[in-house]
């Protein structure tokens, strides 16, 4: 399984960015998804994630009415709509999927599979 993180860039206070995830290597699989950001010299926080089934959701509390989290199963491809955005939001975004199915809740950490990670810069 192969994880393609996209859409990264520089945009200024109040801008809005749209990420993009690509799971590949286990076609019409489903798993549970989450993004992850880690801004220099600070540890690696949970952003947002989904469960298997797309039903359920969870924010970080930072990111809590301003991002959001979705995905297309057609596709494959998960996606982070961030908007508002913050000078504090700059950091590197991974993408990250686990096959675990045994219950249909977002995980919080033990992702099995990882993207490299898209830069996000955000200007004050």
């Amino acid at each position: 399984v192969q994880l393609q993180a996209s859409g990264g860039g520089l945009v200024q206070a109040g801008g809005s960015l749209r990420l993009s995830c690509t799971v590949s290597g286990r076609v019409g699989s489903r798993y549970n998804q989450g993004w992850f950001r880690q801004a220099p010299g600070k540890e690696r926080e949970l952003v947002a994630a989904v469960s298997w089934s797309g039903g359920r959701r969870l924010y970080g509390d930072s990111v809590k009415g301003r991002f959001t989290i979705f995905r297309e199963f057609t596709n494959n491809t998960l996606y982070l709509q961030m908007n508002s955005l913050k000078a504090e939001d700059t950091a590197v975004y991974y993408c990250a999927a686990d096959g675990d199915l045994s219950t249909d809740v977002p995980l919080t950490r033990g992702y099995e599979y990882w993207g490299q990670g898209t830069l996000v810069t955000v200007s004050s």
